[in-house]
């Protein structure tokens, strides 16, 4: 049996602890920084769509919600919210009793809630002077709703002539539509843009008594159809025929000719890419609404008209004539 080890020459026992290097922890600000930089570019790709994806009644919309109001139409400092009343000693101030606010004027009377009929009421917006307009329609209508029948008035101007010029162009650019100049009308009416198509001698859109276009007159359509494709209007189509009668032993007249020749139309149209919901009426008119009402029997009073329908409801502000 071994001897024990004496208590003075007992081993001496060393434990070394060693560390893994490792990568210190970087904390959590980095993540913050992330999500704010996502967050932002969702937002940006949220308003590229939105520019992309409204129209411009929208947009206009969207910017009125957001403009600051103002209820005072003062420039001046009493106008403001102040009311006149500067931060130091010096400057023009009302008396010190006065209270500081905003001054709104109110109408003279008050208006017929209880619907009695009461000839005292509602005077405000009969009678001239402070608080009253001697138009009623006038003193009900909000400025910014004139401001932007105005501006979507000028619109549809913008958009009619861009049309008109597109189309114009088109037809010079394609040397077998070239000498059919003068048989493509452009003019404003109350009704919105119209685009004629018209007979001129020797040069017919239609064959005589047929509803079967020619080619040419397909062309043309064609053209009209990718000036207007990108717009809002609704279009009217409407068939024309001269004075000439026209009857078969069936009863076919220019009634139907005209009706057949406006339906044809619409089938090119459509056919071109025009999309069917836009087309809001067909009609034929024969010889009822003459070109050249000096020559009922002239060649330009058989034609297609293809107008697009005015949205703002307000007539052109300058008349345009046809080319004679």
């Amino acid at each position: 049996m071994a001897d024990k080890p004496e208590e003075g020459n007992a081993p001496t026992i060393i434990i070394k602890k060693v560390k893994k290097g490792g990568h210190g922890h970087h904390g959590g600000a980095w993540k913050v920084a992330y999500a704010d930089f996502v967050t932002a570019m969702m937002a940006f790709f949220l308003l590229l769509w939105l520019l992309q994806a409204t129209t411009e009644e929208q947009k206009l919309g969207i910017a009125d919600y957001f403009s600051p109001s103002s209820v005072s139409r003062s420039t001046s400092g009493s106008g403001g919210i102040m009311g006149g009343r500067t931060f130091t000693k010096e400057g023009a101030r009302p008396n010190d009793q006065t209270p500081v606010g905003v001054m709104i004027k109110l109408p003279t009377n008050p208006p017929d809630f209880d619907n009695t009929g009461d000839p005292q009421e509602n005077t405000a917006t009969t009678q001239t002077g402070p608080g009253g307009s001697e138009n009623p329609d006038q003193a009900d209508q909000d400025p910014a709703t004139e401001q932007l029948e105005e501006f979507l008035a000028k619109r549809e101007e913008e958009q009619f002539a861009e049309v008109e010029q597109a189309l114009r162009e088109a037809m010079e650019e394609v040397p077998d539509l070239r000498k059919l100049t003068n048989n493509l009308l452009i003019d404003q009416t109350e009704e919105g843009l119209r685009i004629q198509i018209v007979d001129e001698d020797g040069k017919s859109m239609f064959p005589s008594g047929s509803a079967e276009m020619f080619g040419h007159t397909r062309e043309i359509l064609s053209l009209v159809v990718d000036a207007i494709q990108q717009l809002p209007q609704q279009i009217a189509i409407k068939g024309h025929t001269d004075a000439s009668p026209f009857s078969t032993k069936n009863g076919y007249t220019n009634w139907e000719l005209s009706t057949d020749r406006a339906n044809a139309s619409r089938r090119a149209l459509t056919a071109s890419g025009l999309r069917p919901e836009r087309i809001s009426s067909v009609a034929g008119l024969a010889d009822k609404e003459l070109l050249d009402e000096a020559d009922p029997y002239s060649p330009r009073n058989r034609r297609v008209s293809v107008i697009l329908l005015r949205e703002t409801g307000q007539p052109p502000q300058t008349a345009v004539k046809p080319a004679e």
